[in-house]
């Protein structure tokens, strides 16, 4: 075993940690049953400073220690969960991940990172019972032992420990001595027996070779889990055996007899209760199978025979778990088996997938060529029209192997609703809904920021101080919503509160003193709350490390357009905002529906696509630009107009009838082409500032469409004929 390697494994592992811990320590406030909670982080900050302790990293395990000791006393029910504690212990879990960010960059403790770990220790201290007793500099230092019964000398219930460390142990950098020092602080060594095995002659005798073995007999209230993780990084080549003492045989029973009703494999049942670890249970698994291949039977001993015989499991602990699977026999266990795969390699594979699309579109483009011309050519198209049947099916299976839920991207805003309220002495509660809402992971990646920006605004400018929200007869908690769900092709990700809502005139009084609109003019609701977007623009009073500089909304917006997304805002004043993000579901793939003006080709998302006709007989108003649709008025615009493409109106114009949103307008083409898959292309620099372009795609013929912004096109159709000619002039 590398030691590097299994540091580096150490802090990965410790990061997961410690996400787990904070996720937990976010949920306490709202628990009126906290018992699991504390649980997982007890179970997390000891698995972090158990793992320290082999590594001899002494900060860590300092620390830790203290902190699991007050989390002990929370899960034993002497101490009750109020805020200030969660408040405490969320500023411990980011001084351990400070620490192992440090660790993990060979930095060694700084004095103001060691300083602020004593402050840390000292308002612990406040939470354990007779104060803090400070742990020595290194784990060799036991802490106060907790035995696990009154009795003295070798009659007590301990653990008994056999271990026999493997040859390779001392090269690999690991100290048998170590685990002996780390088993003192979780409990007291009563007995110790060393054993060697057969030692060679001089000559053949290599120091760095482990003979050594040890026989512990252990009182401590540390269950199996935490006694096996002592040994995580010397166990796959040595020989570790834990025997519980007899008072721990009826609680298994009683854990086995209490565990849910699920199908469970006897092994299962005996690890859920722990009454067995995991890593006991696979070297039982492989002494089994180890035996069916040397004998040659079709079955060698039962698992349960094993775990007895091998001294792992008392026979009382597997008779319970035998039972407990006998009531579930008839149940199958269904197993979720899940691959982690890099990113890059994903993408690497959607990229592929839409390089075969264009090649799979040229290859239609040839067979319809072939079939007009012979009769053999049908063959050909039939093959190519399955071929693409194929690809669009490895495509939507490609595309959804990048769909990734938005839930844990919304979950990470709950330290920051936290850190704010507190900050800013507001009482906020954070909701989510539609967690399990999935888009595709580039768009998370991107989101990410502008949430933030979205989250912290509506904590600092839209909920109301207490005593505001309490004198208007609101509740003096506030409220922030986090929601996301599908619209008719799109992603809708909303960010709404239940605080003021948006001041008109005090931000329209803040554009005409920074010269952003004249004096006195007139401006709709809409184009008032477009301002709060604008660079360098802020309400705030005075510059805080929250807020004042008028960079957040500046950057939501510019994030939202490089993701071909709008922003609509909804306010109601003393009643709240909602800020709402249209994003598409995707930046790789899409079914499009071709059209042509002028010559040339452009594509529109088939998802946003109603209903393709004529332009004469539904025209109500060629000077408004206006179509009666069964009765509904619509707007419509033509591309010729908008991109000032030369040439005449063909006899005979279509419509296009889309939909965003709510809104529905037309868009006037010569010719419809019908369907394609589409593989997006982004635009260049040059182009961002092109309106009504939202990418580019390479058709089978190797031409070059443009994908037109339904967004952009949508408002475009609901303004003013006049606007149309000064955007096409404009660009």
């Amino acid at each position: 075993m590398d030691l590097d390697q299994a540091k580096q494994t150490y802090i990965i592992e410790s990061r997961e940690l410690l996400a787990s811990m904070e996720e937990a320590l976010l949920t306490l406030e709202d628990r009126a049953e906290p018992g699991e909670a504390v649980h997982a982080m007890f179970r997390a900050v000891h698995t972090i400073k158990g793992s320290a302790g082999l590594f001899g990293l002494d900060p860590i395990v300092r620390f830790a220690h203290v902190v699991e000791s007050v989390l002990d006393r929370a899960r034993s029910r002497a101490l009750e969960i109020s805020g200030d504690l969660v408040g405490l212990l969320l500023e411990c879990h980011d001084h351990l991940a400070r620490l192992i960010g440090d660790l993990q960059s060979d930095l060694p403790e700084s004095a103001e990172a060691g300083a602020a770990g004593e402050a840390l220790l000292e308002r612990l201290a406040a939470y354990l019972e007779g104060g803090l007793a400070k742990p020595g500099p290194a784990p060799a230092q036991r802490a106060v032992p907790e035995p696990a019964g009154d009795a003295e000398g070798p009659g007590r219930d301990c653990w008994h420990l056999s271990l026999r460390f493997g040859r390779d142990v001392l090269r690999n950098g690991m100290d048998p001595l170590s685990f002996v020092r780390y088993l003192a602080t979780l409990g007291e060594i009563v007995h110790l027996t060393t054993l060697f095995g057969h030692l060679p002659e001089r000559e053949a005798f290599d120091p760095e070779a482990c003979r050594l073995g040890l026989e512990i007999e252990l009182d401590t209230r540390a269950d199996r889990s935490t006694l096996e993780d002592v040994f995580e990084f010397v166990r796959d080549d040595s020989q570790v055996r834990l025997i519980p003492p007899h008072a721990k045989v009826d609680e298994y029973i009683r854990l086995i007899r209490e565990l849910p009703e699920e199908d469970r494999f006897l092994g299962e049942i005996l690890v859920a209760g722990g009454g067995l670890t995991r890593h006991e249970l696979e070297e039982a698994l492989r002494i089994q199978q180890q035996e069916v291949l040397e004998s040659g039977a079709v079955q060698g001993r039962r698992l349960g025979t094993i775990v007895i015989q091998e001294n792992a499991v008392p026979p009382p602990v597997v008779a319970a778990a035998l039972e407990k699977q006998k009531k579930f026999q008839d149940r199958q266990a269904q197993e979720l088996k899940v691959v982690k795969v890099s990113a890059d390699k994903l993408d690497r594979l959607v990229d592929l997938v839409g390089e075969l699309v264009i090649a799979g579109a040229s290859a239609h483009a040839q067979a319809l060529r072939a079939a007009a011309g012979s009769a053999r050519g049908a063959g050909l198209l039939e093959a190519t029209l399955a071929v693409n049947k194929l690809v669009e099916e490895i495509r939507d299976n490609a595309l959804s192997l990048r769909m990734v839920q938005i839930g844990e991207t919304f979950s990470r805003f709950r330290r920051i609703v936290r850190d704010v309220s507190v900050e800013l002495g507001k009482t906020i509660e954070l909701e989510i809904h539609g967690a399990d809402t999935e888009l595709d992971k580039t768009i998370v990646e991107k989101l990410a920021d502008p949430l933030m920006h979205m989250v912290r605004n509506a904590i600092d400018h839209g909920i109301e101080p207490p005593e505001v929200r309490k004198a208007g007869g609101k509740p003096v908690a506030g409220s922030v919503s986090l929601n996301a769900y599908h619209e008719s092709g799109s992603i809708v990700v909303e960010v709404s509160d239940d605080g003021a809502g948006l001041d008109r005139r005090k931000i329209l009084a803040k554009a005409v003193e920074r010269g952003m609109v004249p004096s006195g003019a007139v401006l709709s609701d809409t184009e008032v709350a477009g301002l709060i977007f604008e660079p360098g623009f802020s309400t705030a009073e005075a510059v805080s490390n929250l807020s004042g500089r008028g960079v957040g909304m500046d950057v939501v917006r510019r994030n939202i357009d490089e993701m071909r997304g709008t922003i609509e805002v909804e306010t109601e004043p003393g009643a709240g905002t909602t800020i709402r993000l249209r994003l598409p579901l995707t930046l790789a793939i899409i079914d499009g529906f071709r059209v042509e003006v002028a010559g040339a080709s452009y594509v529109v998302p088939l998802e946003v696509v109603i209903e393709c006709l004529d332009l004469a007989p539904f025209l109500e108003s060629e000077q408004n630009h206006l179509i009666n649709l069964r009765g509904e008025v619509l707007p419509f615009l033509r591309l010729r107009e908008v991109f000032q493409d030369p040439g005449e109106r063909p006899a005979r114009e279509r419509v296009v009838v889309i939909q965003h949103g709510d809104l529905r307008a037309g868009i006037v083409v010569d010719r419809l082409l019908g369907e394609l898959q589409t593989v997006i292309k982004p635009m260049g620099k040059l182009f961002y500032s092109l309106k009504g372009i939202g990418g580019s795609t390479i058709l089978g013929s190797g031409e070059v469409a443009l994908i037109l912004d339904v967004t952009q096109l949508v408002g475009l159709a609901g303004s003013q004929p006049r606007t149309v000619a000064c955007l096409g002039q404009s660009n």
